[in-house]
């Protein structure tokens, strides 16, 4: 079967092949002899894909390896246990193995697919969405009527927490650095859009505040996300793509009685499957109710594998990108 693989750690530019490999049989280490075995259609491409180019992820396959880490596709096969059967359409969470004609996902982790999704979208569920409903409601304990401020807000993670947080009743604020990410953001819900590089937090502050800060971003932004909380307020650390990790000074945390909150999705719900199939069920309602609608930025065919890494890498992606395998 085709897939790419990452050959060395030099980065997009040179790291990806195109390659002839073995079809994968239908395991997975997660859950030894429970895989869900998936014909991939789109697969979906992400920021610790960039990382994996360079050997700077937490997880270091040994090269060569097949990476991706989730698809949109059709079951090929499935075990008794599974929520899906063989012919459904579906989206799973691969962890690795995603960029190939076949993939497989841990049996915990493959979701029926919305009858009016695309397999691109699909491929754009998991990662994101999961990620964004376990930061505002575990970890952010959000409540309706909250306001909730998101940086980053045209990429992946970013518009699907503006399109949950809006689904749960919030009040969202976008902050985006150009005006195509404008027009991202307010397509995925934001009330208000303020720049980047602009005065944002005195925007935010006019407004009354915000009771929840969700930042993909880190950098130097971090110190104005906290002024920009309300008493009581929660600021969610969900990863650093601006590329330098932010210090904290506690006594700013006394002073405004506000919380910094640590959301890692993928080391939380590992052995948690009931978690998982709640998220799943939670995500369900919303896209049902029309709240959640994965935005596909853009598209590539697999050869091209590498331009869109450089487009995630170069801070020009908006929505989800990902490769259309079929």
């Amino acid at each position: 079967m085709r897939a790419i693989q990452i050959i060395e750690l030099t980065g997009p530019d040179h790291a990806l092949q195109l390659a002839e490999v073995p079809e994968p049989d239908a395991s997975h280490p997660m859950t030894p002899g429970e895989g869900v075995l998936v014909e991939v259609h789109a697969a979906g491409v992400s920021f610790p894909e960039v990382l994996q180019t360079r050997g700077r992820y937490q997880i270091k396959p040994d090269i060569p390896f097949v990476p991706g880490s989730e698809v949109g596709g059709v079951v090929v096969s499935a075990p008794e246990r599974a929520a899906v059967r063989e012919g459904d359409r579906v989206a799973a969470f691969t962890m690795l193995g995603g960029f190939a004609e076949l993939a497989v996902a841990p049996v915990d982790f493959v979701f029926p697919l919305p009858d009016e999704w695309t397999f691109r979208q699909g491929a754009a569920l998991i990662l994101n969405y999961h990620t964004a409903h376990f930061a505002l409601t575990t970890r952010g304990r959000l409540a309706a009527g909250e306001t909730v401020l998101v940086h980053g807000a045209a990429g992946g993670v970013g518009s699907a927490t503006l399109q949950i947080a809006k689904g749960l009743g919030a009040r969202t604020i976008a902050i985006v650095s150009s005006d195509v990410k404008e027009h991202v953001a307010r397509a995925a819900g934001a009330d208000f859009v303020f720049r980047a590089d602009g005065p944002w937090k005195d925007q935010t502050k006019e407004l009354g505040g915000a009771d929840i800060v969700l930042d993909p971003v880190g950098g130097e932004r971090f110190t104005d996300s906290l002024r920009s909380l309300n008493e009581g307020g929660r600021l969610l650390v969900v990863g650093f793509t601006e590329g330098s990790i932010p210090e904290v000074r506690v006594n700013r945390l006394l002073l405004g009685n506000i919380d910094v909150v640590g959301a890692g999705w993928g080391g939380y719900v590992m052995n948690k499957p009931e978690y998982i199939a709640q998220t799943g069920v939670a995500l369900a309602k919303l896209a049902a109710d029309g709240a959640v609608s994965p935005i596909i930025g853009a598209s590539f065919p697999m050869e091209r594998a590498a331009d869109a890494l450089r487009l995630i890498e170069g801070r020009g992606a908006t929505g989800k990108i990902v490769l259309d395998v079929r």
